[in-house]
């Protein structure tokens, strides 16, 4: 068995802050014996215009927050999932969403960039990421000790299609930033769906409050099995999530179930 862990942030507009709390985060995490962990989406900034982030975006393979990574992960002697960061882009104004991910000797062996944008309006609340994020365009996995690790990132995570794209998975990710009243909808539920459909298990990383730019994010980090169970959360505030990937409990859903054998299309 490995153990995994999830953490929780409720992010600032200030990037020394939130590069402080997640360095409390992950030595509470590592502590616990997790191998692999992973960050939220935006954990290093949630600024009080979307804009902001454009201004801290780092050139692909060198910045604080990179650098921050990749001392972390090599610290710790984890496989570190570094939520997403803003990269730059080759539209002005504009920044890619990008999940990078460390080894335990902090190399950078995978990168992600988030492929669908989050569009949404009810009511007063509206959001619509495409105006400063460009979007991804390739699928991204890596292999991890146990099997390996497909990366998606919130919004993705209605798309049961780009999972399909991943082959077969011991782990999926999904750093976010759900809002609260979509996540109240639709969080669990999607999560838990993504993991029985791909008999594998999901690790979502999120944010969980309300943050200084008033936006209120829904939380509900979690861990659940390829059966659908929810093995562990945690509902709101900073913190850490953890639990075992069990390749016999993988093994044992698969043999009795093997939906993944039977796919036709």
């Amino acid at each position: 068995m490995t153990l995994v862990a999830a953490v929780q942030m409720v992010s600032t507009p200030d990037v020394s802050e939130n590069l402080a709390t997640a360095a409390r985060l992950l030595q509470d995490a590592a502590g616990r014996g997790a191998r692999l962990v992973t960050l939220p989406e935006y954990w290093p900034i949630m600024g009080m215009r979307d804009a902001d982030k454009v201004a801290q975006a780092e050139q692909a393979g060198d910045g604080p927050i990179q650098r921050f990574m990749a001392q972390a992960a090599r610290e710790h002697g984890i496989w570190l999932i570094g939520g997403t960061l803003p990269l730059v882009s080759g539209e002005p104004g504009k920044v890619l969403n990008t999940t990078l991910v460390y080894d335990p000797q902090g190399k950078q062996v995978s990168r992600y960039d988030k492929i669908h944008l989050f569009g949404f309006t009810k009511g007063s609340e509206s959001y619509n990421e495409s105006a400063t994020i460009v979007p991804g365009e390739a699928v991204g996995t890596f292999e991890a000790p146990f099997g390996r690790v497909g990366l998606s990132v919130c919004y993705d995570l209605r798309f049961p299609e780009l999972y399909r794209a991943m082959g077969e998975c011991a782990l999926i990710v999904v750093p976010a930033a759900f809002t609260h009243t979509t996540g109240m909808a639709h969080w669990e539920v999607l999560l838990r769906a993504r993991a029985i459909e791909n008999q594998c298990y999901v690790l979502a990383s999120a944010q969980g409050g309300t943050h200084k730019n008033g936006r209120r994010t829904f939380g509900h980090s979690m861990l659940i099995d390829p059966w659908g169970e929810v093995k562990a959360v945690l509902r709101e505030g900073e913190g850490v999530v953890a639990g075992d990937i069990d390749a016999a409990v993988l093994a044992s859903v698969r043999e009795s179930l093997p939906a993944l054998k039977h796919r036709k299309l």
